[in-house]
């Protein structure tokens, strides 16, 4: 054979082999550019969702701890981030149950705070898994979503501010971490949502879109208020309300105990059920827990059926736990009925009334105490013509709440201390929740009337960062400090909060001396203002239409 046949052949033999190699570098290299596009395809994609997130490093972690979610609506994207935060509540609750059986020199303030825990990150839980069953792919699912968010949130930081007065820091440093993860998840998921909302109308000048999430209105009520309801009320109006059951002192009722008729209640109840309280006065502590769904109390009038107890935290109670009465199942109602916590001034916090029910609404109540009467915890909650007496903060907490034709009477405190009406506890930006006063009467009640130059009374003061507050159309009297409103401690949250005074009268609306914090103005703007009203702030008139609790929807 020639030497050119032989190299000839040899170079054929060569080239397949060759050819091989060459496209097998090819391919790989192009598998290569291909994982190397989608790895920055996904990292841009986690980076364009985590835009406008509080905890950014968090954000992009949980995400890319999670494949393939680039090919995922958000819908679907948030649900794995709420997954993520159910497991975080979870650990969370194991770590307070091992605490509970392990430490043997617990305090019983400890105890009880972190048996308060347990009830909340339950809570927090089942508010996480409703957002999950809402997390569809429509914008109009955003405003619940916020809701049920916001309440887990809280729940998860209620259960913080339950060692507040406990000498036992090593509970709370157990779990302290455990419950910022649980904020910052949920911080994250409430980002996100905002991704899936239309945008508002441009609300003032500020940028932000203030309580648009309490709904329509119908025939002055909030939305949410069924039409069989708003029957239910009107007939208690006249006095010839039909009760599931009854209460009566005097043995002419089914039951002579407000929680005795309540745990009678059937569980997960879809239909009204109505416990008619008769005239008398109650000392008991009652609680209508989730279980007990859409149930109303009516009584005889304000003064006349009166449920009044007297725990509080000098006697070892936590905020939380103090309630006279306490209220978390959804869909309740009360009318014409006194609600009180007689501790009395020196006993520092004491809660007359604690709401956690989402579309719940108070008629012609009043509540009753000095230091944090009314526990406002969270989701949606109306209040109409009712009296609220109190001292210190007695107002507080983080519901989307409304309070319309109400009165609000700060009462005489004890020498050296403010009288407070409100302390707002909205910890994230993203948060919808605030408090909302309306046409109310913001003034001194019989026995400050006298003294009331003696000390000095605010409007509000930050509880949280992010506190959110309006005063709106409503008369504000002459104890009202001309500075308006309080600092919690420092210059905490003067930047972060959200205050404003709109339309009001009366000599302590003058707002000429008033705060001059970032995030305090008086404000003319009427969209501004809009939303705070019952139908832009709770979605009032997609429940409350069907009670006969009257409301005004608008700012007119």
């Amino acid at each position: 054979m020639s030497p050119i046949r032989r190299r000839t052949k040899f170079i054929f033999s060569v080239i397949p082999i060759s050819t091989l190699l060459f496209l097998y570098l090819l391919t790989s290299t192009t598998k290569a550019i291909s994982v190397q596009t989608v790895h920055l395809q996904n990292l841009h994609h986690h980076h364009q969702l985590c835009e406008g997130t509080t905890y950014t490093d968090l954000c992009f972690s949980t995400l890319t701890s999670h494949p393939n979610l680039t090919s995922k609506p958000l819908p679907q994207i948030i649900s794995s981030v709420v997954r993520t935060t159910i497991a975080a509540v979870d650990n969370s609750a194991s770590n307070c149950t091992t605490l509970r059986h392990t430490l043997r020199r617990l305090d019983p303030r400890s105890k009880m705070a972190l048996d308060d825990c347990l009830e909340l990150l339950e809570e927090a839980a089942e508010d996480l898994s409703a957002a999950l069953g809402d997390l569809k792919a429509r914008a109009e699912a955003a405003d619940d979503l916020q809701t049920l968010l916001s309440a887990a949130m809280t729940n998860a930081y209620t259960c913080l501010d339950g060692f507040y007065n406990c000498n036992d820091t090593e509970v709370w440093s157990a779990i302290d971490g455990g419950l910022k993860h649980v904020h910052e998840l949920i911080s994250t998921s409430l980002a996100m949502v905002q991704k899936m909302k239309v945008p508002p109308p441009a609300a003032a000048s500020e940028g932000e879109a203030a309580f648009e999430e309490y709904g329509r209105v119908h025939m002055g009520f909030p939305g949410w208020v069924s039409r069989k309801d708003r029957k239910v009320l009107l007939e208690a109006a006249k006095g010839t309300v039909r009760a599931d059951l009854v209460v009566a002192k005097d043995g002419t009722g089914n039951f002579t105990k407000v929680a005795e008729a309540v745990a009678a209640v059937p569980d997960n109840r879809r239909r009204r059920f109505v416990i008619y309280i008769k005239e008398g006065t109650y000392f008991e502590n009652v609680e209508v827990n989730k279980t007990k769904t859409n149930v109303m109390f009516v009584g005889d009038g304000i003064g006349k059926t009166v449920i009044k107890a007297n725990r509080n935290a000098v006697d070892g109670w936590t905020t939380f736990r103090s309630a006279t009465v306490a209220v978390v199942g959804n869909g309740f109602l009360a009318r014409d009925l006194t609600i009180e916590n007689y501790a009395g001034p020196s006993k520092q916090q004491a809660v007359a009334l604690r709401v956690g029910s989402d579309r719940s609404a108070f008629y012609m109540c009043a509540i009753v105490g000095y230091q944090d009467t009314l526990y406002v915890h969270s989701l949606r909650q109306f209040y109409r013509q009712c009296n609220v007496f109190g001292t210190v903060d007695f107002i507080f907490g983080d519901a989307s709440v409304v309070f319309q034709d109400c009165n609000l009477f700060a009462r005489r405190p004890n020498p050296k201390q403010h009288n407070i009406f409100t302390a707002q506890g909205r910890a994230d930006k993203n948060q919808n929740s605030g408090i909302s006063i309306q046409n109310c009467r913001v003034t001194a009640s019989s026995d400050l009337v006298p003294v009331k130059s003696r000390f000095k009374t605010y409007l509000g003061r930050p509880w949280k960062e992010y506190s959110r507050t309006m005063y709106m159309q409503s008369r504000i009297d002459d104890l009202v400090d001309p500075a308006g409103w309080v600092k919690w401690e420092g210059d905490f949250a003067l930047k972060t909060l959200y205050y404003r005074e709109y339309m009001n009268l009366g000599a302590g609306a003058d707002t000429s001396k008033r705060v001059t914090w970032p995030g305090f103005r008086v404000t003319r703007n009427e969209t501004e203002a809009a939303q705070f009203t019952v139908r832009e702030f709770i979605q009032g008139e997609e429940w409350l239409n069907e009670t006969s609790i009257p409301y005004r929807g608008g700012l007119s």
